[in-house]
């Protein structure tokens, strides 16, 4: 019999702050599937997820490219996927690791996709992470919406004039992936009279983290793994 293919959330990076369903597969599972990039040895997702593993799974290291070229994307697609339904084929059951949630900005949809195009028997499931930007407004007791406000993920590889314009149509807008853009996101916010609210999370809910309120155009780069998030506070509604 084939194995199951679970694509399991550990949330943001800290290792009480996955689901129970989630450190169940874990415990159970043969084979963990740990996404790399090439340039490096270091999975944040298994480093967090590592306190709930059996002691006997083994690691199978996938290599996703950090590049936009679509030749070496999707061949790097094919080949993990061929090697995850390896696994699979041997009567073994894996769990694919994604920091956050599994179908929030995550390798995990290409590696779905051409699963499903190489086998569309292979039984998967997907086992739901909190992501960043929850455990940030966590931190900071930041209310993401309520009523009928609205609620917006961008990521933040877009230009500074879209931004602005999706930020115009946000009352509160989460914008992912903010390290690489930062200053059109910067720019952004203060075309919409948003900067000196917006939180820039980096590292949430790892030793390294560091929450601030404030954005500026000027401020140095932040860390891969950051977010901006801002709530219109000239929108929201007061009690009375």
């Amino acid at each position: 019999m084939s194995g199951t293919l679970y694509a399991v959330g550990v949330g943001p990076g800290a290792p009480d702050l996955l689901t129970l369903r989630a450190a169940r597969v874990l415990g159970g599972v043969d084979v963990i599937l740990a996404a790399a990039s090439p340039r490096n040895d270091h999975s944040a997702a298994l480093e967090t997820a590592r306190p709930h593993l059996r002691a006997d799974a083994r690691i199978l290291r996938l290599e996703f490219p950090m590049t936009r070229e679509e030749a070496p994307l999707r061949a790097a697609w094919r080949a993990a996927a061929e090697a995850t339904l390896d696994v699979l084929d041997g009567g073994e059951d894996a769990a694919f690791l994604t920091i956050g949630d599994p179908l929030v900005y995550s390798t995990f949809g290409y590696l779905l996709r051409t699963v499903r195009a190489l086998a569309p028997d292979a039984r998967v499931e997907v086992v739901s992470g909190i992501t960043s930007f929850q455990a940030a407004a966590a931190a900071t007791q930041t209310i993401l919406c309520e009523g009928e406000e609205s609620l917006r993920i961008l990521p933040g590889i877009r230009s500074a004039e879209n931004l602005t314009a999706e930020l115009a149509r946000a009352d509160t807008a989460v914008i992912l992936k903010a390290y690489r853009n930062f200053p059109a996101i910067a720019r952004a916010l203060e075309a919409q009279g948003r900067a000196a609210d917006a939180l820039l999370a980096s590292h949430v809910e790892r030793p390294e983290a560091r929450l601030r309120r404030g954005v500026r155009e000027d401020d140095a780069r932040p860390p891969y793994m950051s977010l901006v998030l801002s709530r219109n506070v000239r929108r929201v509604r007061r009690p009375g």
